[in-house]
């Protein structure tokens, strides 16, 4: 009887996920990348980092599907190895946003006072500085590697996600299932991360979707003001910004790369929206 009710859920889920078909095709646009990304050893024609300076800044031909940059580099085999570095640092930097942001949150919403006031205090300076000019103030600190730009995204997103959580918490933490945990003299530790977590995943995991996209979008930002990525490794923002010069010449250098960025930032949150939509009830009946 269980297993028939989980597989009518599961259902339920997946008929409210692709009611629109819109987020089917952002899934299949992600799975799309995410395969460049993987297997880009595979896809790839050319050494995306090899020098052909008998073939800079050529048009699309048959050896060149997308053509080549400025220093004879085949642009369709960077933005194949562009795909690694872009879901690298979009799913590890939400990841560290996720758990830093949840964990503050966590403890801010169940036990509130002083601590609450301490740690939303923190969050709030953290929110007054732009994301973009935190990421550019410590990458000028600490230098520009993948590491580095995947820890300084995952920072600049902590005060979103702390945010979130605490105001879950606080919708929660005075339930009757909380109040039990206390009762049977569970820790408080235990009440948080068994009781009150698992009821709170599911706006986190909306969120986290959602949030890969800004962050790629934030990593391609980054890369075109040259504060990204060093070079050569293949980075969608810093093609855009290659190609930017050689527009009339070559405006597939450019547009190409560009198109990645938006397609991919696009299809994560419409995925994400489509997410909000499966997994709140009511939301569910209204589309």
């Amino acid at each position: 009887m269980r297993g028939g009710t989980d597989m009518s859920n599961r259902k339920r889920f997946f008929r409210a996920l692709f009611n629109r078909k819109i987020v089917a095709v952002a899934l299949v646009v992600i799975l799309f990348f995410l395969i460049c990304a993987v297997a880009s050893p595979l896809l790839a024609t050319h050494d995306p980092n090899l020098n052909d300076l008998y073939s800079v800044t050529q048009g699309p031909s048959s050896e060149h599907v997308l053509g080549t940059d400025q220093l004879g580099r085949d642009v369709y085999s960077r933005i194949v190895y562009g795909a690694r570095v872009a879901f690298l640092v979009g799913i590890l930097a939400v990841l560290i946003s996720a758990v830093l942001g949840s964990a503050i949150g966590l403890v801010a919403g169940y036990f509130g006072g002083w601590i609450d006031n301490v740690l939303m205090r923190i969050v709030e300076a953290m929110m007054a500085i732009p994301p973009v000019v935190l990421a550019l103030a410590l990458v000028a600190i600490f230098g520009r590697s993948v590491p580095m730009l995947i820890l300084v995204l995952g920072i600049s997103n902590v005060p979103s996600f702390a945010r979130m959580m605490r105001g879950q918490v606080l919708t929660v933490r005075d339930l009757d299932y909380v109040s039990a945990s206390r009762i049977r003299g569970n820790s408080d530790f235990t009440t948080m991360v068994k009781h009150i977590l698992p009821n709170c995943l599911s706006p986190m995991i909306i969120v986290m979707t959602q949030s890969i996209g800004g962050t790629i979008l934030a990593e391609a930002g980054l890369s075109f003001l040259g504060a990204g990525v060093l070079p050569p490794t293949a980075s969608w923002g810093a093609m855009v910004n290659d190609g930017y010069t050689y527009l009339e010449k070559c405006p597939v250098f450019a547009l190409a790369p560009g198109t990645a960025v938006i397609l991919l930032v696009l299809a994560f949150n419409i995925f994400g929206d489509g997410l909000r939509d499966a997994l709140d009830p009511r939301l569910r009946g209204s589309r």
